[in-house]
C-alpha cells in the first residue's frame, strides 16, 4: 500500500474513533441509573411482559412500555447541590403545591407554633428519590400510619400515611415529612437517628405518587412560588439569609 494511502486511512480511522467515543459518551451520559429499590419491580414488569407475549404477542410490547416506565420511575440521577447552610434545598422533584404557615405534625415534637411549610407534590412521572433539604444531624424519625387520599390535597398532611424526620440544622430544627399518595403504598427511609446528613443527600423514596412537606423555623423566607417545578437536591426553596456571594455546589 502506498505511504500516502496508508496515512490517509490512518487519518480517517483516527477521525472516526473520536466520533464513536463522543457518541458513546453521549449515550452513557443520557442514560440515568435506576435505584436499586426499583430492580425487583423492573424485573417483575419484564417477566409479566414475557408471559403476556407468550399468550398474545402484541401484549408483550404493551408490557415493555410499562417496564420502561417502571425503570423511568425509579431513576436516580446525579444532582448538583448548593453547599450553603443558609439555603433550604428541595427534597423532591415535583410541583410546589403549598407555601403557608401551619402547625407541624405532633409526632415531630416541633412545638405548637405555626411554622413555614413548603410542600412539593410528586406525580407518577417525577423522580421519587428524596433528598435532605439541609445539612445537619437527624434527631428523630417518626412513622405514622394513615389513609391514602390524593397527596396534592391539603388534608393529606394530616390524614395520610407519613414518615417524618427532624433535622438539627444551623438554624434550628426543621421537619421533613414523606407523605404517601393516592396510589403510593410504600414509604422507604434508609436514614437513622443521630446520623449526620448533608444537603442533597439521599435519605428515602416513596413508590408511585406522593408528597414532601418541609417545616422551617422562624427566619426562613420562601424562594419558590406556587406551581413552580422543583428539582430535588438543586432547587432552592427557602433561605435564611440574603445578599450573599457565589455558592459552592457538590455533585451527588
Amino acid at each position: 500500500m502506498p505511504r500516502r494511502r496508508f496515512f490517509a486511512n490512518q487519518q480517517n480511522e483516527n477521525a472516526r474513533r473520536p466520533a464513536a467515543m463522543s457518541l458513546f459518551n453521549t449515550v452513557r451520559n443520557t442514560i440515568v441509573p435506576v435505584h436499586k429499590e426499583g430492580y425487583p419491580f423492573v424485573a417483575a414488569f419484564f417477566v409479566v411482559s414475557l408471559v403476556l407475549g407468550w399468550i398474545f404477542k402484541p401484549l408483550f410490547w404493551i408490557g415493555m412500555i410499562f417496564t420502561l416506565w417502571c425503570a423511568y420511575f425509579f431513576r436516580d440521577p446525579e444532582r448538583v447541590t448548593p453547599q450553603d447552610d443558609d439555603l433550604v434545598i428541595s427534597p423532591a422533584d415535583g410541583k410546589v403545591s403549598a407555601i403557608q404557615m401551619v402547625t407541624p405534625p405532633a409526632e415531630l415534637n416541633l412545638g405548637s407554633e405555626p411554622m413555614l411549610r413548603i410542600s412539593v407534590f410528586m406525580n407518577v412521572f417525577n423522580c421519587h428519590v428524596n433528598r435532605a433539604p439541609m445539612r445537619g444531624r437527624i434527631v428523630s424519625i417518626n412513622y405514622r400510619s394513615g389513609s391514602f387520599v390524593n397527596a396534592e390535597l391539603d388534608k393529606a398532611s394530616e390524614d395520610n400515611e407519613r414518615n417524618g424526620l427532624v433535622i438539627e440544622s444551623q438554624h434550628g430544627q426543621i421537619g421533613v415529612v414523606q407523605i404517601a399518595g393516592l396510589v403510593a403504598r410504600r414509604i422507604l427511609c434508609w436514614a437513622n437517628p443521630n446520623e449526620p446528613v448533608d444537603a442533597g443527600e439521599r435519605f428515602g423514596l416513596i413508590r408511585f405518587g406522593s408528597r414532601l412537606d418541609v417545616f422551617l423555623p422562624a427566619g426562613a423566607a420562601p424562594r419558590v412560588s406556587l406551581g413552580q417545578t422543583a428539582v430535588a437536591g438543586e432547587t432552592v426553596i427557602a433561605e435564611f439569609a440574603s445578599a450573599k456571594g457565589p455558592v459552592i455546589s457538590r455533585r451527588s
